[in-house]
């Protein structure tokens, strides 16, 4: 059984929520306060998090990002704002998903089952024993774990799914259409377009590009798409 954690104040929210969710077989702990969440969330074990953005005591923009200093979670947010560089702010700064309101709580089912199907195959769909080096990076599929100049560096689930994308087509100009169908392979109920793209390759740049506005690993083919610049050495 999945167990959620959910920060929402609106408390007729959080409770449909919280008994649709009950229903579909996740076991749900729902808090409405940053402070109640931060406790919950470092005394027991998760498998996702749903973030209200706009909060009593804070905002789930902040939560994320220190969620995202210790640990790889999926994390959707719920937002009443569906503007543009919101959507884009909590991608970017970790968000697997996010979901604007009002929302049909269904729709949320989906998406959340989704993306533990893709955590879970991230997870158990690892190459055993197969190291892919390419320039200063080592990626270890036995782990997903990714090495950069000796320093270990966390991959969200989806990080992850998009470098041994680019890692295992090196060299090779990888259109966005392609990409898009290898990312969301078996998936349903995943949401993506052009802008989403953008925001997890520009989040995967900044943590193996020395440099993520001039960078030498993952390269731009003008009006194409992406190529994985450097050979790749399969051990």
């Amino acid at each position: 059984m999945s167990k959620i954690l959910l920060l929402e104040d609106d408390e007729a929210l959080a409770l449909g929520i919280e008994f649709t969710l009950k229903k579909e077989g996740f076991d749900v702990i729902k808090t409405s306060y940053v402070e109640d969440f931060k406790k919950t969330f470092n005394k027991e074990k998760f498998d996702l998090l749903i973030l209200d953005v706009t909060l009593p005591d804070g905002n789930g923009f902040d939560v994320c990002k220190e969620v995202r200093k210790e640990s790889d979670i999926p994390i959707i947010f719920l937002t009443a704002c569906d503007d543009e560089v919101n959507v884009v702010l909590g991608l970017e700064i970790g968000g697997d998903d996010y979901i604007t309101k009002p929302f049909r709580v269904r729709e949320l089912t989906s998406r959340i089952k989704a993306i533990l199907r893709r955590a879970s195959k991230s997870s158990n769909n690892k190459e055993l024993g197969k190291i892919l080096k390419s320039g200063d990076i080592v990626l270890n599929t036995a782990n997903a774990s990714l090495i950069k100049f000796g320093e270990s560096i966390q991959l969200t689930a989806q990080e992850y799914r998009l470098l041994l994308i680019f890692m295992n087509n090196a060299n090779i100009v990888l259109s966005r259409d392609t990409i898009f169908n290898k990312l969301l392979e078996n998936e349903d109920g995943i949401f993506m377009d052009d802008n989403t793209l953008y925001v997890y390759i520009k989040r995967l740049r900044e943590k193996i590009e020395t440099d993520s506005k001039k960078p030498e690993y993952i390269v731009n083919q003008r009006g194409i798409g992406y190529k994985w610049n450097k050979d790749v050495v399969k051990e």
